[in-house]
């Protein structure tokens, strides 16, 4: 059972909050159902590598525009899906040394995508068996094919649709983390009560936008994996 949440306006406002025991665990059986981030939780990210790849480009302060905490709107935009990729690159251009190309930008905006571990798709399955599995992710359409290609390449599968219920990604949707609308959305598309549902990112700010929907959020600190908290 999640925790006692109580709606007051447009907030639900709750008595309690998941922790992990004495040994670093959370228990999952607290909870029917359990969202997850893509990035940084299930797929590893280096976002130090896109900086020196743009900086090779021409663009020496890349984390003053982007950034795991904070972005300008350009990032925004493109993550909600109201910027082509084609736009989107002719923007960044502002910043680059001339004549770089499609292939050049796509390479070093992907530098941060990693691997995924088969550990953790195992995990995942596992946790399958007795819950219901959604994914939550900010992204965009140069990351999008990027993440799918190497899932296809690497597993064989081009989605995750055999894990999870369903995939929702911000470029799709047309909304973004750390907005409450976006959790909403999820929450109502799949009549899940918040107080049964916990969601896990890396990003404290996604948190606390999920927790002003009654969601039950924790935060994967930086050097923690899934693998340990399960």
């Amino acid at each position: 059972m999640g925790p006692l949440c109580k709606r007051t306006a447009k907030l639900y406002i709750c008595r309690d909050l998941p922790k992990l025991n004495t040994t670093g665990k959370l228990n999952p059986y607290q909870y029917k159902n359990i969202i997850f981030d893509l990035g940084g939780v299930i797929l590893n990210l280096d976002f130090e590598r896109t900086e020196k790849a743009f900086a090779q480009l021409g663009l020496t302060d890349f984390e003053s525009i982007y950034s795991k905490s904070k972005q300008q709107q350009l990032f925004d935009v493109f993550e909600k899906g109201d910027m082509r990729a084609s736009q989107f690159r002719n923007e960044l251009r502002k910043y680059l040394h001339e004549n770089i190309s499609d292939k050049q930008i796509d390479d070093a905006w992907n530098a941060m995508l990693l691997n995924l571990p088969k550990e953790r798709l195992e995990l995942l399955t596992h946790l399958k068996k007795d819950h219901s599995l959604f994914l939550l992710s900010n992204t965009n359409e140069i990351h999008f094919n990027s993440f799918t290609s190497y899932f296809e390449k690497e597993y064989q599968f081009n989605d995750l649709s055999h894990i999870f219920i369903k995939e929702y990604y911000s470029h799709k949707i047309g909304k973004r983390k750390p907005d409450a609308e976006i959790f909403e959305y999820v929450l109502r598309e799949n009549d899940l009560d918040p107080g049964q549902t916990l969601f896990i990112d890396d990003s404290i700010q996604h948190i606390e936008g999920a927790k002003k929907t009654g969601i039950n959020a924790l935060w994967l600190e930086k050097g923690k994996t899934i693998l340990e908290i399960f």
